[in-house]
């Protein structure tokens, strides 16, 4: 953090114990001339050993992590800790309270990093996360869905960094959700992504999409809570014994590549989407996946958006109403993870 940074934290992450507090930053707004933000963190320490960053509502509609992380901060106690696990379950309050992705000034907080401490309130705090937990950190987790947008097929997933020694670890780290999917991301719509900062700066980095479209069906819960804290057991923080897909009595996960841009097809006009398959269904190349309908030309036929590989669908879109160039639907490619050592 630069000596000019406005943010400020009420508690001291380098204490053991528990400790819950905020992060606070400046606000001015129509009812308070002189005002901060805050953004409440949890520290649970004990001993030597890793440091995990749990973060969630990076987007603020995505309220699936947001849950897991606020039953952590609850039930973690320093007596199951080795190390330092440090909890943020709301990273963008405002658009958490007005079910938004985005911050109501329009900035998306998943595209500001690195940040800057003199920058605009969401830099201001992609700022600290930066230069101060970050630092801290060997673990980082970001938990994400579809928010209101999307269905996102529930899983684990990340970025294939170039490092091979931060790829198997990240690898070991997706696959300990133990979710039945794992997915394979790249970057659309700009830089600034907070996973990539840490990644950039060599940490293990584990991230999910759990679902979205509007509710959490009690199944994600689940997921979201089960494979958070078997990660927690796999690096090292929190005791207890760590579970596989073998232990629990499943198959083998399914790991599925979207680094293909042309697997993300977007809408080619205004219309009413139609998924005509569910995230999880297989699907061949020139399938038709959705079809967009016509409110305003009736006497149209539909048009069939199509699969453009072989695969499974990841993602459809939940609201139907669709704007040319939305996403409509992402389709993966399985890959063996030996492919990806």
């Amino acid at each position: 953090m630069s000596a000019s940074s406005p943010v400020s934290c009420s508690i001291d992450l380098n204490a053991p114990g528990k400790q819950i507090g905020h992060l606070a930053f400046p606000k001015i707004t129509n009812t308070a001339g002189w005002a901060s933000t805050f953004v409440h963190i949890a520290s649970v320490a004990n001993g030597e050993g890793p440091t995990v960053l749990v973060l969630a509502g990076n987007h603020g509609d995505e309220y699936e992590g947001q849950v897991a992380a606020l039953r952590l901060l609850q039930e973690l106690e320093p007596d199951q800790v080795t190390g330092r696990v440090i909890v943020i379950p709301r990273l963008s309050p405002a658009a958490a309270v007005a079910n938004t992705r985005n911050w109501p000034s329009g900035a998306n907080f998943n595209r500001s990093f690195p940040g800057r401490s003199d920058g605009p309130p969401n830099e201001q705090l992609a700022d600290y996360l930066t230069t101060v937990l970050f630092p801290l950190a060997d673990v980082v987790i970001d938990m994400h869905s579809g928010g209101r947008t999307a269905w996102f097929l529930p899983c684990s997933h990340m970025h294939v960094v170039d490092d091979p020694v931060q790829r198997k670890a990240m690898l070991e780290g997706m696959e300990a959700w133990c979710s039945d999917w794992h997915y394979l991301y790249i970057d659309v719509n700009g830089s600034g992504l907070l996973p990539v900062e840490a990644e950039n700066q060599g940490k293990l980095v584990i991230t999910t999409e759990l679902g979205g479209g509007g509710r959490v069906p009690a199944p994600v819960h689940r997921l979201a809570w089960s494979g958070l804290t078997n990660v927690l057991r796999h690096v090292g923080v929190v005791t207890g014994e760590v579970q596989t897909r073998a232990s629990l009595g499943l198959p083998p996960a399914i790991i599925l590549d979207g680094r293909d841009p042309d697997t993300i097809v977007v809408s080619p006009e205004d219309g009413l989407f139609e998924g005509m398959l569910e995230p999880g269904d297989p699907v061949t190349a020139g399938a038709p996946v959705g079809r967009l309908w016509f409110f305003d030309r009736p006497d149209r036929a539909p048009v069939l958006l199509r699969s453009p590989v072989d695969g499974y669908v990841v993602v459809t879109k939940a609201i139907p109403i669709t704007e040319q160039g939305d996403c409509v639907f992402v389709v993966g490619t399985p890959i063996d993870r030996a492919g990806l050592l």
